[in-house]
């Protein structure tokens, strides 16, 4: 975002969230920052999506992009509530020269600010029973399939296989809604949850977490569907906000609560015995968690608006390694980059998207003098949206 006045000749200035408006300015969309940028509207509000993983190949920069997305509606009470499976598709680079007389994003289906060929949505709708709290993705042998935490206090896992071959059809409608039944239910919660992790080292395992402090773990049978330990991990002692599997190690999980700790735990224990380490990590609830593919690193995100890096080897003295202060309320999410193993996202409910490169020192940085004192040299790009 960029300040500006009513005077036209004045030179934008950058704005940090939460800093001063003048009489007179105004926010205006800088989209001389982005490479890419649409909007797309699900038709209600969606509290989580997940990346649908394709064969089209990492670090791909070449446009038109594509990409697959699938999400969970959280529609007004008494309303029909949907899975969503989504295709985005022509995704064209901002023009330069559009880009720098433009102020606001462009929508898809809208052409002005982007090259040739419109931008295409196509999507898919599964009829779900309550409020999706999240959703995450998994491809597990000859299928994909989404999980979703229902505000029912059900645990659902979905076979989408048929809507990605669907959102893929050219002569398909846009969007189609269809009633297929869960794969699998697991009601053993008895209350709503959100946190939910897919195992990547082995396919088909599930870890689910609920607001009355409890974990539970999911393995695949011979058979196609799933066997729930009935036995919870129940070290927390309030609720359970987030799970990450070890990207490397089969048997071991990263958890985070309103307690504000994160735990380390290993399922070759009994349930009662299997929290190996425990941080106590902010001084507010921890909402989020995220493990690096590349190193072992967890960042972490709480109600505090801090961000926390914590090196899993030193774990055990209680220390992060890195600590920062930018966001001004709760971290809502965060996410490292699957191919670099010092880049990270993070969002709060502040309405900002913040980029952040551990790898960045301030003597290293080229023209550190022009940033603004308060601004941590890690932090490389902030999307802000407007709170309306």
């Amino acid at each position: 975002m960029n300040l500006g006045g009513e005077d036209e000749t004045s030179e934008p200035q950058v704005y940090l969230p939460g800093g001063p408006m003048e009489e007179g300015e105004e926010l205006t969309f800088d989209s001389s920052a982005y490479k890419i940028y649409h909007q797309v509207q699900c038709g209600a509000p969606c509290l989580s999506f997940d990346i649908i993983s394709d064969n089209l190949g990492d670090d791909r920069a070449e446009f038109p992009m594509t990409m697959y997305l699938a999400t969970g509606t959280q529609s007004a009470s008494g309303k029909q509530n949907f899975l969503i499976v989504m295709k985005m598709s022509e995704l064209q680079e901002m023009e330069e020269e559009h880009s720098k007389m433009s102020k606001t994003p462009t929508s898809l289906g809208d052409d002005e600010g982007v090259i040739d060929d419109e931008p295409e949505l196509t999507m898919e709708q599964i009829k779900h029973n309550g409020a999706v709290n999240r959703i995450r993705y998994a491809h597990i042998p000859g299928r994909q399939v989404v999980s979703t935490w229902s505000e029912t206090g059900k645990v659902h896992i979905w076979d989408i296989s048929q809507q990605f071959i669907q959102v893929n059809d050219e002569n398909s409608a846009t969007k189609t809604t269809s009633e297929n039944k869960p794969l699998y239910t697991f009601t053993g919660h008895q209350t709503e949850g959100f946190a939910m992790d897919w195992s990547r080292t082995v396919p088909g395992r599930l870890l689910t977490g609920d607001c009355n402090k409890n974990i539970h773990l999911w393995n695949p049978t011979e058979e196609g569907s799933w066997h729930v330990d009935q036995r919870p991990y129940s070290s927390h002692t309030q609720s359970v906000e987030d799970l990450q599997w070890s990207p490397n190690e089969d048997t071991v999980f990263a958890s985070c609560s309103v307690d504000q700790s994160v735990k380390v735990w290993d399922i070759r224990a009994a349930p009662s015995k299997a929290c190996m380490l425990t941080a106590h990590a902010h001084d507010a609830d921890v909402n989020v968690i995220s493990w690096s593919r590349k190193e072992p690193l967890l960042v972490s995100g709480g109600d505090d608006g801090v961000l926390k890096v914590w090196d899993l080897r030193q774990f055990k003295t209680g220390e992060a390694v890195a600590v920062f202060k930018h966001h001004t309320e709760a971290i809502t999410s965060v996410e490292w980059l699957p191919t670099d193993n010092s880049v990270f996202a993070a969002s709060g409910s502040d309405n900002q998207i913040t980029l952040w490169d551990l790898a960045v020192e301030k003597d290293d940085q080229q023209g550190q003098q022009e940033k603004p004192v308060d601004v941590p040299p890690q932090l490389l790009f902030i999307h802000m949206v407007s709170k309306w």
